[in-house]
């Protein structure tokens, strides 16, 4: 009796562990994927959506296959408040590795917060899909410490040089359109960044190549820089003084808030000189409303427009926009992001970590935002998303007739016949042009 009675308890308990084990009995096996940024900010927000849509897509189609398993994708937010305080988005990281327990990240934005996040993420070796912050240290980590480091990839943006590349391209196609007013005379520019890390390389390269006779540069007159505060919301003073040096072009390196007070004052003062270079706030869908309608011909660089980047742009960019009623900011790169994760995992086939990076390293694949090909450890920044034609080239955007549309490349300018299907010629204000040609 005794004998019996012990063996129905063992097969009691061994049933409920094995119901334990199996999560109720046939639930999916899931892949914690943490989205870390700034989510009260629109940068986060399209963090979190982009992550959202490629999620849902991936989780409908079955998941993700490793080891002939099938996993479904579930996302954890993470607000870091990194644009504010650097504490805070340390913690945050930690909160997802510590407490939500997550397999790998995806997201992070502001430079001076990244670097911290991103040595907690090392710290614990997990995988840390960028997407958002530029600064090339971020992946120069990677060449200089690579055990460590070589869990981080960058999917948006390209880096601070490339990224330097690509607005000067964007700068000079409106140089051209201004200088054929200004003739014999070269334009005037001003260049207006946001005092922050990220911004400095640009800056600095900016003062010397707009200056610098062709071909090593754009051949233009520079007529200052100003540095106001990533907070600041009245630059009214700064645009003014702008006017007085006779610019007829600013150069823009602002990420954060800065970018709807600048551009409101810009357009509502009708400061005669176009606007150009990067402004993450203008990529946004309310921006002609939060500029109060002043926004208009604001003209900035952006990951995604409403052109045939790849066959996967479009189908992306209006199935982004009908769901958030926001045409995408380069921040919703962590869609590509688990994406490349996806291909990544189910070519290792395993979830080791060291083997998921040699994957992630060999990744070679097609997405909205372009091909997706990382840079090799023979570079300066191993792991960064490769730049130019065929690539990731970025797309310049303007805002004309209330929409956001793409002017750059455009065919025969900085990157030879390379036009994407959709592209529209670029308008130069017409308050602008009207005082240039008085």
């Amino acid at each position: 009796m005794k004998v019996v009675t012990s063996l129905v308890i063992i097969v009691l308990i061994a049933g409920l562990i094995a119901g334990v084990v199996g999560c109720g009995g046939g639930e999916a096996k899931e892949i914690k994927i943490g989205v870390i940024g700034p989510m009260a900010q629109i940068q986060g927000k399209h963090h979190w959506y982009g992550a959202q849509l490629a999620a849902e897509e991936i989780n409908a189609v079955g998941g993700i296959l490793v080891g002939n398993e099938s996993y479904q994708v579930k996302l954890v937010k993470m607000d870091s408040n990194e644009i504010y305080s650097v504490p805070d988005a340390v913690n945050a990281m930690e909160k997802l590795i510590t407490v939500e327990d997550v397999d790998f990240i995806v997201g992070g934005f502001r430079t001076e917060s990244i670097l911290a996040m991103q040595d907690v993420a090392m710290d614990n070796e997990k995988i840390f899909l960028i997407a958002g912050a530029s600064l090339n240290e971020v992946c120069e980590r990677v060449a200089t410490e690579y055990d460590t480091y070589k869990y981080t990839f960058r999917v948006t943006p390209v880096n601070g040089t490339y990224l330097a590349t690509i607005s000067f391209m964007l700068t000079g196609m409106v140089a051209k359109e201004i200088g054929a007013l200004t003739y014999p005379e070269a334009p005037k520019v001003a260049i207006f960044a946001e005092n922050l890390a990220w911004a400095d390389p640009l800056v600095a390269k900016a003062k010397v190549y707009f200056a610098a006779t062709p071909p090593n540069g754009m051949g233009l007159k520079v007529v200052g820089t100003w540095r106001p505060s990533q907070t600041a919301t009245d630059v009214t003073a700064m645009l003014g003084e702008i006017e007085a040096a006779g610019a007829n072009i600013i150069y823009t390196v602002v990420s954060g808030p800065l970018g709807v007070a600048y551009t409101r004052q810009w357009g509502e003062n009708q400061i005669p000189a176009a606007s150009v270079g990067i402004n993450v706030e203008a990529q946004k869908g309310d921006f002609l409303g939060v500029t109060e309608g002043y926004g208009a011909y604001e003209t900035t660089l952006n990951t995604y427009a409403r052109v045939k980047i790849t066959d996967e742009t479009i189908p992306f960019y209006d199935k982004f926009v009908d769901r958030f009623e926001s045409p995408p900011v380069y921040t919703a790169g962590t869609y590509d992001a688990l994406y490349v994760l996806k291909d990544a995992l189910e070519r290792a086939d395993t979830f080791d970590t060291d083997e998921v990076v040699a994957a992630l390293e060999a990744t070679d694949l097609r997405g909205p935002a372009g091909r997706i090909v990382f840079m090799g450890r023979n570079t300066t920044t191993p792991h960064d998303v490769a730049w130019g034609p065929g690539n990731v080239t970025g797309v310049g955007v303007q805002w004309q007739n209330g929409e956001l549309v793409c002017v750059w490349p455009n065919a025969g300018g900085s990157l030879g016949q390379l036009e994407y299907e959709g592209t529209v010629d670029y308008v130069i204000p017409p308050w602008v042009e009207d005082a240039l040609t008085e």
